[in-house]
């Protein structure tokens, strides 16, 4: 029976003791809150630069100045004599030239977008 008091008597102690610790650790963080110590926040994410803007296309008003336009156009496409020759084709029909050194088409409107060879591949490059 003595046994059974102290075994008790431990445990109730064990328990207070563990509420009291458990107490002070929240009254603690209470303390710490109230004095106004700062808190570190994370650092303001900036949102990503924007890309540079491409030159709009390039409108050419006469055939002759194509064969210079298309040969920036062309200038790191594999096939460059094949590429020089459909652009320049292009350039003399539509009057336009894309900017860059590939894609952006769509800026030359349909009838640099829509031409067609005759296996059906886009002819402009």
């Amino acid at each position: 029976m003595a046994l059974k008091l102290a075994v008790f008597a431990l445990a109730s102690c064990l328990l207070v003791t563990a509420r009291v610790s458990s107490f002070n650790d929240e009254y603690v963080f209470m303390e710490v809150a109230q004095l106004g110590n700062p808190v570190t926040k994370p650092p303001p994410v900036m949102p990503p630069a924007p890309a540079p803007a491409l030159p709009g296309p390039q409108i050419v008003k006469t055939w002759r100045e194509c064969p210079g336009v298309c040969k920036d156009r062309c200038k790191l496409h594999s096939r460059q004599n094949v590429c020089n020759r459909a652009c320049t084709t292009c350039c003399a029909v539509c009057k336009c030239v894309p900017p860059g050194t590939a894609g952006n088409r769509e800026m030359c409107g349909k009838c640099y977008t829509e031409w067609k060879t005759h296996g059906n591949r886009t002819k402009c490059p």
